[in-house]
């Protein structure tokens, strides 16, 4: 259950109302995204804000860093912070044993099982699986605003993030054409329905999913380019660059904003000895990075000790993002 609103939790989740409040962490693997992801969150929660923190990476490692055991349903970890990790593959079967139920009431007889041995193919393309993990989260970002103030996506590595958040713009018009097939098909057996002398028109199961879907696929696009930001997360060497600055392209020409860039594991100016040299060879990408994205803002997150999982840990490094700017700090 949600936290009773007080005074203060209310003036707080108006402020809200002017902030993004879907924030998606992506960058190359390895770079620490999970960490940050929940450290921000963690950070979000503590300030009063209902905030739930998801993973959609294939690898799931939020539960590690939050030292919980975590599944689809959201749980409470902490005060004010809920957390899960959805699983594409378990998504999108329950999702092909929907579409297969509607297909036993839509389809005739003695095609059914032509229909089934496609849908249980299709259950483990990586096309369904991206979409059956775009409906779950679309479940989740529908109760924000409700049930959470704040939604954080821990997004799997920089590519799949890309398409994840294309998918809503990719998917709406070839739905749409998929309807007006049915449509189609649809008033052909209503003409030879009429010819025959029987006139009924039952509902079509599959025609309403596709325009439930449809729709939703059309909100999850508006709210994305309206209350959503990405947050690339990089360390500072060129590789980790390299693919940071072509993801942040690819977000800008599929027009969705991109927020303050997090610079990962920067040396401090005080370390000597091996780490100064480490510190030098950082200075050349910090600076084209600073160069590329003095717009959307950056973030330099230090290198710290310790394994940063836990709530103790996590709540230290949270505290970098403490006046990091209304781009980040909610």
């Amino acid at each position: 259950m949600a936290p009773a609103d007080g005074p203060r939790d209310l003036r707080r989740r108006r402020s809200l109302l002017l902030s993004p409040v879907i924030r998606f962490f992506g960058g190359k693997g390895g770079v620490g995204k999970t960490t940050l992801a929940a450290a921000f969150a963690l950070r979000q929660a503590e300030r009063g804000t209902r905030t739930l923190v998801v993973s959609t990476d294939p690898a799931h490692s939020l539960g590690d860093v939050l030292l919980a055991s975590l599944a689809d349903t959201p749980r409470e970890v902490l005060p004010g912070l809920w957390a899960a990790e959805i699983s594409g593959e378990e998504q999108a079967s329950r999702r092909v044993a929907e579409v297969a139920e509607d297909a036993r009431h839509a389809v005739p007889r003695e095609v059914l099982p032509a229909v089934e041995r496609h849908l249980a193919r299709a259950a483990s393309s990586p096309g369904t699986v991206e979409s059956a993990l775009l409906d779950r989260l679309t479940d989740l970002t529908e109760q924000v605003g409700t049930r959470w103030d704040l939604l954080v996506v821990d997004s799997a590595p920089t590519g799949h993030m890309v398409r994840l958040l294309s998918l809503p713009t990719l998917l709406t018009p070839w739905i749409e054409g998929l309807a007006r097939q049915r449509e189609r098909a649809r008033n052909a057996d209503r003409l030879v329905a009429g010819m025959s002398g029987d006139a009924a028109d039952d509902p079509d199961p599959l025609l309403r999913r596709l325009h439930v879907r449809r729709d939703r696929m059309e909100r999850m696009a508006r709210r994305l380019r309206a209350e959503a930001l990405v947050h690339l997360v990089v360390v500072p060497e060129h590789l980790a660059l390299a693919e940071t600055l072509r993801a942040a392209d690819t977000l800008a020409d599929a027009g969705l904003p991109l927020g303050a860039v997090l610079v990962n594991r920067v040396v401090p100016d005080e370390e000597t000895g091996v780490l100064a040299g480490r510190r030098d060879q950082q200075q050349e990408v910090l600076l084209r990075l600073k160069e590329r994205f003095a717009d959307a803002g950056l973030v330099r997150v230090p290198l710290l000790a310790g394994t940063l999982a836990g709530a103790a840990e996590l709540a230290v490094l949270g505290t970098v993002f403490d006046g990091a700017g209304g781009t980040l700090a909610g």
